[in-house]
């Protein structure tokens, strides 16, 4: 079975690398997306640095440096440490996040995290209100004008939040930190019935989101983080540039920092259009 899973990524990441001329997008600041004859990779990661977007109660990112130039033998020499919490900035949540038992960011199975995606927009609602709630009734509106979610699908939802990033106060409701900041919070999310009708009844791999957390910022009981953990689904969160992709007809690649026993971790995601 790992030998198996190992060749269905490899024979993906040829595939992209092979079609695509090898040109990732989003290096150094720049474009996003590197077009070519056949079509383009789109970076959907933000970089860590210090102005990445944490929960308030989080650890923020640190890069500490431990050594830059030359050394002793004649040689460049560059190192650093880095510190942060798992959840933050581009990431994944394992299923164990919110259930017991649930994978841990090291047993996520690779299958879950390389397939065909989609993305759900409902920006234009949930920029006119942080706190909307993405529904089944819009997963199947999307549906009605888009075609149905295939099984096994990576479903990415587009609030528009992305466009306040990293301005905290814009992308989370608010500026501060600490644990007074927490119900301050106010940004879009996914309600349980949307989140139990992904899993139910069209058996997706996995659920992405452009905000800092899959359920709203005003819950206190985070129901669809309960739901997809449950169902032992990972989620992506702080997803960038999904305004680069289209609605359907592309693929996802989205690769932690593999922690064991981890409940998320940093994410390296891109799409393949």
């Amino acid at each position: 079975m790992r030998r198996t899973l190992a060749l269905a990524v490899c024979l993906a990441l040829g595939i992209a690398l092979g079609a695509f001329g090898g040109a990732f997008a989003g290096e150094g600041g720049g474009d996003h997306g590197s077009p070519s004859s056949h079509g383009e990779l789109v970076d959907l990661t933000y970089p860590f640095n210090e102005d990445t977007i944490y929960w308030p109660t989080a650890t923020e990112f640190t890069l500490t440096e431990v050594a830059e130039g030359e050394t002793e033998g004649g040689y460049y020499y560059a190192a650093n440490d880095f510190a942060a919490a798992e959840h933050g900035g581009t990431h994944l949540d394992a299923p164990v996040h919110f259930a017991r038992g649930g994978d841990t960011t090291d047993e996520v199975p690779l299958e879950r995290l390389v397939g065909d995606a989609v993305v759900v927009d409902v920006s234009q609602r949930a920029l006119a209100d942080p706190d909307y709630l993405i529904t089944k009734a819009d997963l199947r509106a999307w549906e009605r004008h888009n075609g149905r979610i295939s099984r096994e699908s990576i479903v990415l939802l587009r609030t528009g939040y992305g466009k306040y990033w990293p301005d905290a106060r814009l992308y989370l409701g608010t500026g501060e930190r600490g644990p007074d900041a927490v119900p301050k919070l106010h940004f879009p999310g996914l309600a349980e019935d949307g989140a139990r009708w992904l899993v139910n009844r069209r058996a997706v791999k996995a659920v992405g989101i452009d905000t800092a957390s899959i359920d709203y910022g005003q819950s206190t009981d985070f129901l669809s983080h309960r739901v997809l953990g449950a169902a032992n689904t990972p989620v992506f969160e702080n997803v960038a540039y999904m305004d680069q992709l289209p609605s359907r007809g592309f693929h996802v690649i989205a690769l932690p920092m593999k922690i064991e026993g981890g409940s998320g971790g940093p994410l390296r995601i891109m799409a393949v259009l």
